[in-house]
């Protein structure tokens, strides 16, 4: 009861001071295992590796306890979408499947008007597509529980569905696009494209999603299965395509067509593909259902 009343006080705070409360707490959890990996261990990629495991490690310990603790759930967890059934493993699959073949699809395009030009996998195809499937997973499953999981749930306790979708997407993208100014300003088309994406991702927490489901109590904005199938297929697919060197671009348009540094996001056939998504995606989403309140208790 104690340890309750202590932290009680937090959620009467605004959701941009309780966000940077839980990422100060974060910090300062993560750095005591990692400044002795930076100090005295000289292989930079496995540093990387090992740190990044710890901090996502100790986000989802410290999820689950603020939940608890501050937000006082019992199932908190759940409440950010994380809901294991088989529902929600058929939503991973269909976010994978469609996150895969719509940059495909794009790729695909692009080829018929001779802006790229596809070649034969290599004999490591095989093993370099399950190594970026397993990165694809991880990175889907980090991030989805991070944005549109937690960060959403503290947005939305505050502010309507349309504008936590709004903040979220901006944070999202803003986080993916910290760089310094002159790769900003050359690089600048990629700024949409994330937003863009990000809120598809919200959006998709609700999609394909059983309305007469008893969860949705504990899940209100939906669940994470899609958003991180969706995700993770959009980087398996580009993982594929880039370290398995699959295409050559044959510079017949500007990269600003294709993708700034041939990253898709930065290009308006990229932002074409991610509006094709948005539109199937909102088709099958409850998210326009939503009451225009915010779920603040």
């Amino acid at each position: 009861m104690g340890l309750k009343y202590d932290f009680e006080f937090l959620r009467n705070y605004p959701a941009f001071l309780r966000i940077i409360i839980f990422l100060l707490m974060l910090v300062l959890l993560w750095l005591p295992l990692a400044a002795p990996f930076y100090l005295w261990v000289s292989n930079r990629n496995f540093v990387s590796i090992i740190t990044l495991i710890f901090l996502y490690i100790e986000f989802i310990i410290l999820i689950h306890v603020w939940g608890k603790i501050i937000d006082q759930k019992s199932h908190p967890l759940t409440r950010y979408g994380l809901v294991f059934n088989s529902k929600n493993y058929q939503n991973y699959f269909k976010g994978l499947g469609l996150g895969l073949i719509s940059l495909m699809g794009l790729f695909f395009i692009e080829s018929l008007f001779g802006w790229v030009q596809w070649k034969s996998p290599n004999s490591d195809f095989l093993r370099m597509s399950l190594e970026g499937f397993l990165v694809a997973f991880g990175v889907g499953f980090a991030e989805e529980l991070f944005f549109r999981g937690w960060l959403l749930d503290e947005l939305n306790r505050d502010y309507s569905p349309k504008i936590a979708l709004g903040i979220n997407s901006l944070i999202f993208a803003s986080l993916h696009f910290i760089k310094p100014l002159s790769e900003i300003q050359r690089t600048a088309l990629q700024f949409p494209g994330l937003v863009l994406l990000g809120s598809i991702l919200v959006i998709s927490k609700l999609a394909w999603f059983p309305a007469s489901s008893p969860r949705l109590t504990l899940s209100p904005s939906g669940w994470l299965g899609l958003p991180m199938g969706l995700h993770g297929g959009l980087v398996w697919g580009y993982y594929m395509i880039n370290v398995g060197q699959l295409i050559d671009y044959s510079d017949t348009v500007s990269e600003a067509i294709t993708g700034i540094d041939q990253n898709p996001l930065a290009g308006v056939m990229g932002l074409f593909c991610l509006g094709v998504i948005a539109i199937f995606i909102w088709k099958k989403s409850l998210f326009r259902k939503l009451p225009k309140v915010n779920s603040k208790q």
